[in-house]
């Protein structure tokens, strides 16, 4: 990107916003993307893989998009979930403000927010994520030792990860690290693994 990643605060480069199509849930869908979010020129590969593969959110609840970039995971889980709360979280100023956008044109109810923006006694029935790999593996431990623990019990957490990028190795780091979690692989496609955790 330039010398400026996807997971700034506020990205300092120009937007240059522009508009592509993506299909989401069978239904195309012309969204909004910018410079300094991730995957601006068309839907991710492994977002694509997370999609073709989860099972539907649950129905009611509150569910998470983690690190939602312009928002196609939230879009997603709103037009599955369309009575449940979708929280569309990022750091990325940029990629909330698109994610807002997206889902108006989209025509379902996300709420954008922050990491620290939402309360503390809130628990996901369902957590979708192409998690920021790149960020570093501290950071991204760091980052779902966070978000995992606030599981619902019987929630589950889906998480495309890309074979190259050390998908196996996060699993065996999950496994390690929140024994109270089951993780399994819940499929393999196009070098991409989609990682299940679950709170029995």
């Amino acid at each position: 990107m330039d010398g400026e990643h996807y997971f700034s605060a506020s990205p300092a480069g120009e937007a240059r916003e522009r508009t592509i199509r993506v299909v989401l849930q069978g239904e195309a869908f012309a969204l909004r993307t910018a410079d300094g979010v991730f995957s601006a020129e068309h839907l991710d590969g492994g977002t694509a893989v997370l999609l073709a593969t989860v099972p539907p959110p649950a129905t009611e609840g509150d569910l998470l998009d983690l690190g939602c970039g312009w928002g196609p995971i939230a879009i997603a889980m709103a037009r599955r979930s369309p009575g449940a709360s979708v929280w569309a979280v990022d750091v990325n100023e940029r990629a909330l403000t698109l994610a807002a956008a997206n889902a108006l044109i989209a025509g379902v109810d996300v709420k954008t927010a922050s990491p620290h923006d939402i309360p503390e006694d809130v628990r996901f029935a369902t957590i979708w994520s192409n998690p920021p790999i790149r960020i570093g593996k501290a950071s991204l431990h760091d980052l779902l030792s966070t978000w995992l623990p606030r599981l619902a019990t019987g929630g589950s957490a889906w998480l495309v990860v890309a074979k190259h990028l050390g998908g196996d190795s996060l699993q065996r780091w999950i496994a390690e690290s929140f024994p109270e979690l089951a993780v399994s692989r819940a499929a393999t496609d196009k070098g991409f693994r989609v990682l299940r955790v679950d709170r029995p």
